[in-house]
């Protein structure tokens, strides 16, 4: 029986595919230590080094994926907020139509915090280092943080519309008091002071007790 012999174009095709899905596979395995060591580390004690010992290469081979150590870093950041855009966005479509609009808005709070603490080392690098980075770090993921920003803000312009949202509150100043929260937990919670549930269901009893009119 012959057999199906490839031209010698396809068979470069092929091994350019192969090697492409390796060099993108190694790329990802560095993102992913890079967002476990930064979340862990933070900004300053975050050493190339520690990255290459997590995603198992010789350091320099990272240079070949990101220029710096600060390209590296800014990716993560990046990645971080644009992933729990896209899970709050899946999140929000999910939700039957016609639910409350606070019901959305602690809908809203579960996703962030399990993002947060319990889905993406990424975006817990992005918060717990959002204010340690150098500003050119941070341009890139201020934009996402920006568009991210809007699901919420349409979130409770909706609340309000609806009178879900006491009348005596600022919508700004409210709104990011509830981030400031929601933010802040990557920074004390542990498994130690309770399950990822018990942190959610406590948040969406304060958010729901402070907002409801």
């Amino acid at each position: 029986m012959a057999r199906n012999l490839k031209t010698p174009e396809e068979q470069t095709s092929v091994a350019a595919g192969a090697a492409q899905s390796k060099s993108e596979r190694t790329r990802a395995r560095i993102l992913d230590a890079a967002a476990q060591v930064l979340s862990q580390k933070g900004y300053s004690g975050m050493r190339l080094s520690d990255v290459a010992k997590v995603a198992e290469l010789q350091a320099p081979a990272i240079y070949y994926y990101f220029p710096s150590r600060e390209d590296l870093i800014e990716e993560v950041m990046w990645v971080g907020i644009a992933d729990m855009r896209a899970h709050l966005t899946k999140v929000l479509d999910a939700l039957p139509d016609g639910l409350p609009a606070m019901d959305r808005i602690l809908a809203a709070v579960e996703a962030h915090l399990r993002h947060e603490l319990e889905i993406s080392d990424y975006t817990t690098a992005s918060i717990r280092n959002a204010g340690q980075v150098p500003e050119e770090i941070r341009k890139r993921q201020l934009a996402e943080e920006n568009k991210y920003g809007e699901i919420w803000r349409r979130l409770f312009k909706t609340a309000i519309a609806d009178g879900a949202v006491r009348s005596d509150l600022d919508p700004f100043i409210a709104q990011m008091l509830v981030f400031g929260s929601l933010n802040w937990t990557a920074e004390w919670w542990n498994p130690k002071r309770g399950s990822v549930d018990k942190v959610v269901a406590n948040a969406q009893a304060f958010v729901r007790s402070a907002l409801s009119a």
